[in-house]
């Protein structure tokens, strides 16, 4: 392992922040060393300032892992907590109308985060998780939030490899552009067993106070109990339920007429 050349202590830490993963949530000093690339003298400091500050926490086992207090300040994020507060009351009535699994999401550069998830006990299984990254190109929120992206965002996701999940998995950007085309006119998405081969999910914008979309909320179904044309009114509704919580002028936030979910009883 070759150290880089001037790296500032900063780039360092936030390397070492960066080693964790779903996949690898625990790691060990020697391995944060080498996904850092950084000398292992080098990462035992900056790794007990991090522990000390509470970014970071050792078990039991030795293994280190993302503090609480990094938990804390990113809860800070505007984009996450702020939004998720809002939200959350009407993704509970969505999903208390539906049973099935609701999901909220925003964009970052040329992905999506999702920032709240609600799973239904008996639903369709999702491969998403709260504070997990996916390509904007295949997921229902995915697709809303690149169709209402700035055109340079659209054109490098359209020039780009697209990533195949499945058979259905939309790779051909031609074909793309048009599906974009189609959730701008009808003001929602469906991504039909784009991810995975059981289920659809069904999306609609969330605008903010300027009418621009800043976020995207979702049903995921199963496929072969999904009627797209039923859902979609629902999660528009809750889109510009949630839509005028953040401020956003009624005739902004509406996207097309529809009803309003149900009450919960």
């Amino acid at each position: 392992m070759h150290a880089q050349p001037g790296r500032s202590v900063t780039s360092k830490v936030l390397a070492l922040l960066d080693s964790f993963t779903p996949a690898s949530p625990a790691l060990t000093l020697s391995e944060l060393a080498r996904r850092a690339e950084i000398p292992l003298p080098t990462a035992s400091r900056r790794v007990a300032e991090l522990v000390a500050w509470g970014a970071l926490e050792r078990g039991a086992d030795g293994r280190y892992r993302i503090g609480l207090r990094l938990w804390e300040v990113g809860s800070l994020a505007p984009r996450g907590l702020g939004l998720r507060e809002l939200a959350l009351p009407t993704m509970e009535d969505l999903y208390e109308v539906t049973h099935e699994n609701v999901q909220l999401a925003v964009r970052q550069d040329l992905e999506l985060v999702f920032i709240e998830r609600i799973a239904g006990r008996h639903a369709v299984p999702v491969l998403t998780r709260v504070g997990g990254r996916f390509a904007l190109h295949a997921t229902g929120v995915g697709l809303v939030l690149l169709a209402y992206a700035p055109t340079e965002v659209q054109e490098q996701t359209l020039a780009a490899p697209l990533e195949r999940w499945t058979e259905l998995t939309i790779t051909d950007p031609g074909r793309l552009r048009r599906a974009l085309a189609e959730v701008r006119r009808t003001g929602y998405a469906v991504s039909d067993r784009q991810v995975t081969m059981d289920a659809l999910s069904v999306a609609a914008p969330i605008r903010g106070p300027d009418g621009s979309v800043v976020a995207a909320i979702s049903l995921v179904v199963a496929h072969d109990r999904a009627d797209p044309v039923a859902l979609a009114p629902l999660v528009q509704a809750a889109g510009r339920t949630i839509s005028r919580a953040l401020g956003t002028p009624v005739r902004a936030a509406a996207t097309s007429h529809v009803t309003p979910l149900p009450p919960v009883t």
